[in-house]
């Protein structure tokens, strides 16, 4: 999705299009990319609102209108700052989950104007336990580590990742699922902002870190089937998970 720049009521009417299309599909959830109601902007105090402001309460009449969860991202307002924060919203209205950003994109600024998460975001899709992160998240695969040993089967990750990085965009995700034996889902912004060129080419990664869904340079709506069964056997056939060190890893970091 191309996002209105700062236009939060045309990009929710652009995104209730997706919305509607992926409920006629019979799709469970739907993920849209990083701060997508507004653009990602590393140093804007606009647009900021609480769990109770616009984004978040068009995103849930969206859900229950639909019968669809919906994943989110915005500039959430909290007492210690603003945060770069990914919500789901089940299909009956209600919050199953939020994230914020932990590791902020300290190149463009992004860690001087909002506060970095510290928690998890964890939730359940059906019987598949699902993991957030957001963008720069994806270069710091302690985070993925920390989701894998939660027994977490897939993690969505909204985006906002430059076209002049698109390499990285795609190494990232099948590396981060590939290394953890988890469907890894990136969902990135197109289009150019004041911020950017965006890349679009939203992509799932399965268990393996093979792509097996990818979405092209235009505003579109890409499909993937994602099935515990998948992971559960790759990680049984395949146990990596159980050799790491984590004990020696700690130690050895400064």
């Amino acid at each position: 999705m191309c996002s209105a720049w700062e236009d939060v009521k045309r990009s929710l009417a652009k995104a209730e299009v997706f919305i509607r299309h992926a409920a006629a599909s019979g799709v469970d959830i739907i993920c849209f990319p990083e701060q997508f109601a507004t653009g990602w902007d590393p140093k804007s105090r606009e647009n900021v609102e609480g769990m109770d402001g616009r984004i978040v309460s068009a995103l849930t009449h969206a859900a229950q209108d639909a019968g669809i969860d919906i994943i989110g991202s915005f500039r959430q307002r909290t007492a210690l700052g603003p945060r770069n924060t990914a919500v789901v919203i089940a299909k009956d209205g209600s919050v199953l989950s939020s994230y914020a950003k932990i590791h902020l994109f300290s190149p463009a600024g992004e860690d001087a104007t909002f506060t970095s998460g510290t928690d998890l975001g964890i939730f359940r899709l059906g019987t598949m336990k699902c993991g957030l992160a957001i963008c720069y998240d994806l270069r710091f695969p302690e985070l993925f580590s920390a989701y894998a040993a939660q027994g977490v089967q897939a993690v969505f990750v909204p985006a906002a990742w430059p076209k002049s990085r698109i390499r990285h965009w795609e190494l990232f995700i099948s590396a981060r699922a590939a290394e953890n034996q988890m469907y890894v889902i990136g969902v990135n912004m197109t289009g150019t902002t004041p911020v950017d060129t965006y890349c679009g080419a939203s992509m799932t990664a399965d268990p393996n870190g093979t792509i097996i869904s990818r979405a092209g340079e235009a505003e579109q709506l890409v499909f993937a089937d994602l099935d515990p069964a998948v992971v559960d056997a790759a990680r049984s056939t395949f146990p990596v998970l159980q050799d790491r060190r984590n004990a020696l890893y700690h130690g050895l970091l400064p």
